[in-house]
C-alpha cells in the first residue's frame, strides 16, 4: 500500500484532478501543524519599471475562482497590482516541508464581498484600516497613535464601516505548483496549467 502520510513526498497518485482539491487538503494539514499563520503568503508584484517587490499577506478566502486577500487599495502593492493586473505568491509550510506557488491575474473583489469580510474583523483592526495611510512616510509612531485616537473618537459608540480605500483582491491562477521536500534536494514538483478546454493538467517538474 502506498504511504500517503503528510510526511511523504508528493507522489503522482496523490494528485487530484482539480488542484484546488489538493490545495484544500494541504491547507488543512498546515492549519494543524504550523505554529503561526498557516495562511501567510508572500505576494510578488512589479512596478512600472519592472522592479519586483514582495511582502507577506494573509489568505482569507479560497475557491475555484481564486485566492483572496485584503489590503489598503492605496498601498504600494495595490498600486502595482492594479497597474499590471498580474501577481504571484508562494505559501511555505516549514513544518510540513511543503510549498505552493501560484501565478495569475489579479482584480478587486466586489464591494459587497469586501464589506462582508471587513465586518468580521476585530474593531481595533477596523480602526487601524482607517488610521494607517499604508506605505506612506510617517515621522513617529506617536503620529499613528494619534490617528488611531482620532478615528476611535469619530466612530465612538457606532459600528466602524469599511473605508473606501480598503478591500480585497482575488488572484485567479494560470498555474499552480505543488512542491514537497525530498532527500538530497530531490524534491517533488508538479505544476498544474489549464488547457484550452479549461481542464487542469499536471506535469512533473525537475527539482
Amino acid at each position: 500500500m502506498t504511504d500517503h502520510s503528510i510526511e511523504s513526498p508528493l507522489h503522482a497518485d496523490q494528485l487530484t484532478e482539480n488542484p484546488f482539491t489538493l490545495f484544500a487538503r494541504w491547507f488543512e494539514d498546515a492549519k494543524a501543524t504550523e505554529i503561526n499563520d498557516p495562511d501567510a503568503m508572500a505576494i510578488a508584484s512589479v512596478d512600472k519599471d519592472g522592479m519586483p517587490s514582495v511582502r507577506m499577506v494573509l489568505l482569507k478566502e479560497v475557491s475555484e475562482d481564486g485566492f483572496v486577500f485584503y489590503t489598503n487599495y492605496e498601498s504600494r502593492k495595490s498600486g502595482e497590482l492594479l497597474a499590471t493586473g498580474k501577481a504571484a505568491f508562494v505559501m511555505h509550510w516549514k513544518s510540513l516541508r511543503r510549498q505552493v506557488r501560484v501565478v495569475g491575474s489579479v482584480e478587486q473583489v466586489s464591494s459587497a464581498q469586501s464589506d462582508a469580510y471587513f465586518a468580521t474583523r476585530h474593531r481595533g483592526s477596523r480602526i487601524g484600516a482607517w488610521a494607517s495611510a499604508q506605505s506612506t512616510p510617517i515621522n513617529t509612531r506617536s503620529e499613528l497613535a494619534a490617528a488611531v485616537e482620532d478615528i476611535e473618537a469619530r466612530f465612538e459608540g457606532v459600528d466602524v464601516p469599511r473605508p473606501p480605500h480598503w478591500g480585497g483582491f482575488i488572484i485567479k491562477p494560470q498555474e499552480i505548483e505543488f512542491w514537497a521536500d525530498g532527500a538530497y534536494r530531490l524534491h517533488d514538483r508538479f505544476r498544474y496549467i489549464q488547457d484550452d478546454a479549461g481542464n487542469w493538467v499536471a506535469t512533473r517538474l525537475n527539482p
